[in-house]
């Protein structure tokens, strides 16, 4: 089964996928075209694999009891090892990326 989805974009020359990170358990997104943001990706979507290493933050909604997060990976072969930095309990710990459930 997959653990990345491709996501349709507007404009033809983007191209991006998502998956659910098992530590954040929210949705992140991997631009491998576009934006001048590019990861590679061995178009595997059962067992992706991207570089370089993928680092995503927010700051939160403080309002909405939604808090900041870093989250700092390695994606290989279908798993997805957490760095250091990360600030979710599955830092320093390489587990599978869950299936596309949505």
């Amino acid at each position: 089964m997959p653990k990345f989805k491709k996501e349709e974009h507007p404009d033809k020359n983007t191209e991006h996928y998502t998956f659910r990170c098992p530590g954040c358990k929210t949705i992140h997104v991997v631009y491998v075209k576009g934006f001048n943001i590019n990861w590679s990706f061995n178009g595997d979507l059962e067992e992706p694999t991207i570089s370089p290493s993928l680092l995503l933050w927010h700051n939160g909604y403080p309002e909405e009891n939604i808090p900041a997060y870093r989250c700092h990976s390695y994606i290989r072969n279908g798993m997805i090892q957490f760095l250091d930095d990360c600030t979710h309990g599955l830092k320093g710990q390489t587990v599978e990326l869950p299936e596309v459930d949505y």
